[in-house]
């Protein structure tokens, strides 16, 4: 068969279809247009091209759009059946149509690829029909769009062209479809979102308790859910206003009429004329909470005082049980349950401060002496007192004094004329003056004696470091002050008397506290803000007079407000000292190099630099307060395991004693476990466990290499 023959069939059908739609378009001057829908076997260009033809239009068709189609009618279609006859052929062999607007021409191409096209935005006065290609905005109003979109994506054909895409800022939907899939989503938004649209009542209580009515009616409800109560219907929310003792309702209407009537029926006068609570405390202390009540309700019977006589009331009775941590209230219900809500704001867990102290100072000091001393026996003497040494004169005492005698010779002769002879020991010098004398020197001295000549040279240089690092901390409850003390006490005498025959003495002695002392009230302001009122000192016993000992004091009083967690530094001290000495002959003094010899020179510097670092965490809850306990413990318990593993100098065999292992406490939900083992192996935070005091180490070190502390101090006062 040649390839003409087997094309004879195809160009019959497509002749006949010519002529069908010849027929048609030749009615069109007699009546509406009609087409006929008859394709079978058709190339699906060709047939967009005889669809393009009999409605006028200019199709685009994509080149990926291939096939053959089947399609039978025996009706003939109007035009607008007949345009929705074509959408609906193309949806169903994947294809979409997408208008350009105001040009009467059209686009054939891909389900999946129409989304991104020109599709025209509708609404409720246009929505679209049938397999058009549209996008409608939907806005809601009692349902969060973010929630509703999840669902609408199954009910559309996300595969194809086919999108619902929520944006939140607005609450609206926007969903992207043919027109009869889109407007079929339109109505279901609008249903739910109208479900959503519940009614919200207010009653309000004259005798009953607003959260009182609140437990009993969802203890109701709850009941009845459990139990499959017919007719219950769907329970309304119901809340408690405690500021204007109502009850708010909201749901459907029957279930909101329902608990409505429901809470005025409760809402009835006691019997009695008074009533009597026992409110067990949690957290504060019933003696101080009734002192504040006791003065509240006085108030609140001047308010109520009318009232009262005419329920014939004997007052408001709060009383405090020590014993239960508890609370005895006698007043009219609607007085108890004032109090009741004031209790319940202020039985509260507070929550707590662990406040950090770093105490640095560091001090350095630098002296340097050199003197000449000389003289002879003949009386000529250069001889300096200096702090550092002896003077020549003491040491010549001294040598005189441990200087010996040679034992003396006596010889008697008796009467016969015999001659006897007595030989005395030698005597041995005192040495105390020469020691006392050599016990000034410091550094070096060096003696010459030469005849009836002598001299003496003395030099010394010191040089001292000191670094005093002091951590204390301590937690306190907000509001409360905590106080903590390290140190000795000193006995200080404050007064002595002999008595006129000295036969009743007694001395007075009083013991003064010397350490470290730090005093802190903190107060936790809104967000993580600490305001922490602090007296901080640091005192030792510098020296001792005549009379008594003395004391070095340096002593910080302030108010600071800082975040949690946040290093503050509340003072520095920084005292530098430069002292410089010279006794030296006059005239033979002021001799270059030469001069050296009849000059004595002491020079000295001393430095000393005093800061105080706070640092506040606020702890909420037991995770924090097990997570910083866990730390602290777990670093004193390594430094024991390292002094273990390192031993004892000369007695090895000794074990040193280990604390046990933390043990987190049972009961904890993994999360709060995970948190506790990061604070505890220090992952993640700014203070290792094993070194406490990383957290002020690069402000330590930027102290001790600073000359001046003026640009470090934040506030507060110090003295010395």
């Amino acid at each position: 068969m040649s390839k003409m023959q087997r094309r004879l069939p195809w160009l019959k059908k497509q002749i006949l279809a010519g002529m069908l739609a010849g027929a048609s378009a030749f009615a069109v001057a007699a009546a509406p247009a009609q087409y006929a829908a008859n394709f079978k076997g058709t190339d699906i260009q060709e047939f967009i091209n005889i669809v393009g033809k009999n409605l006028n239009k200019t199709i685009i068709v994509d080149p990926t759009v291939r096939g053959k189609i089947n399609v039978r009618s025996y009706d003939l279609l109007s035009e607008d059946q007949y345009y929705q006859f074509f959408l609906s052929v193309l949806q169903v062999y994947g294809y979409a149509v997408v208008e350009m607007p105001g040009n009467n021409i059209i686009k054939v191409l891909k389900d999946k690829d129409s989304k991104d096209a020109n599709i025209r935005v509708a609404d409720d006065r246009n929505p679209g029909a049938g397999d058009e290609m549209v996008t409608r905005i939907v806005p809601l109003y009692n349902v969060e769009a973010k929630q509703l979109a999840p669902l609408l994506r199954q009910l559309n054909n996300n595969a194809g062209g086919g999108n619902v895409v929520n944006y939140d800022p607005s609450n609206v939907l926007m969903i992207t479809g043919r027109a009869a899939t889109v407007n079929k989503l339109v109505e279901i938004v609008k249903r739910v979102d109208l479900q959503g649209d519940t009614k919200v009542e207010l009653v309000r209580l004259k005798y009953a308790s607003a959260s009182e009515m609140v437990r009993i009616i969802d203890a109701l409800y709850r009941g009845a859910g459990s139990q499959g109560a017919a007719g219950a219907g769907s329970a309304p929310k119901v809340v408690a206003d405690e500021r204007t003792n109502s009850v708010v309702i909201s749901g459907d209407e029957r279930a909101r009429t329902r608990a409505a009537e429901l809470v005025r029926d409760l809402d009835q006068d006691m019997q009695s004329s008074g009533n009597t609570k026992v409110v067990y405390l949690k957290y504060a202390k019933a003696k101080e909470l009734q002192e504040v009540l006791t003065g509240f309700a006085e108030s609140l019977e001047k308010e109520d005082g009318a009232q009262a006589k005419s329920r014939s009331s004997k007052g408001i009775t709060i009383m405090a049980h020590e014993d239960s941590n508890a609370l005895v209230i006698n007043a009219q219900p609607d007085q108890i349950q004032t109090l009741d809500s004031v209790i319940r704001q202020l039985d509260i867990r507070r929550a707590q401060v662990l406040v950090e102290a770093i105490i640095v100072e560091i001090s350095e000091g630098d002296e340097v002496g050199f003197d000449v001393q000389f003289g002879t026996t003949a009386g000529g003497l250069v001889q300096y007192n200096s702090s550092f040494g002896t003077s020549i004169g003491e040491i010549g005492a001294g040598l005189w004094d441990a200087r010996g005698e040679d034992g003396a010779t006596s010889c008697v002769t008796n009467d016969s004329g015999n001659q006897t002879c007595t030989t005395n020991p030698d005597t041995d010098g005192d040495i105390t003056t020469l020691a006392a004398a050599l016990s000034k020197v410091n550094g070096m001295a060096w003696g010459v004696a030469m005849g009836d000549f002598g001299a003496l040279i003395q030099a010394v240089a010191a040089d001292s470091n000191s670094n005093v690092l002091a951590t204390p901390s301590i937690t306190t409850l907000d509001n409360q002050e905590a106080s903590f003390v390290v140190g000795d006490e000193i006995p200080v005498i404050t007064g002595s008397s002999a008595g006129s025959n000295n036969d009743n003495p007694f001395t007075t002695v009083e013991r003064k506290e010397v350490g470290i002392k730090l005093k802190v009230t903190p107060q936790i302001n809104e967000g993580n803000a600490v305001q922490l009122e602090i007296e901080q000192e640091v005192s030792n016993v510098s020296g001792r007079t005549a009379v008594d000992v003395t004391f070095g004091k340096r002593t910080l009083t302030t108010t600071v407000l800082a975040d949690s967690g946040e290093t503050v530094v509340l003072g520095g001290l920084l005292n530098e000292d430069v002292q410089e000495s010279v006794s030296k002959v006059p005239i033979l003094g002021d001799i270059p190099w030469i001069g050296n010899i009849f000059r004595s020179t002491s020079s000295k510097k001393s430095k000393r630099n005093l800061m105080v670092f706070i640092k506040p965490t606020i702890i909420r809850d037991d995770a924090t307060m097990s997570a910083i306990s866990g730390r602290k413990y777990n670093f004193f318990r390594g430094e024991q395991l390292k002094q273990r593993e390192e031993g004892i100098n000369l007695m090895p065999g000794v074990d040193v004693p280990v604390m046990d292992e933390w043990i987190v406490p049972d009961g904890m939900s993994p999360e709060i476990m995970k948190l506790l083992q990061r604070h505890q192996s220090g992952e993640g935070l700014d203070t290792p466990m094993r070194n406490e005091t990383e957290w002020m180490k690069k402000a330590v070190d930027d102290v001790s290499n600073s000359n001046d502390s003026s640009g470090l101090i934040n506030t507060g006062k110090g003295d010395e």
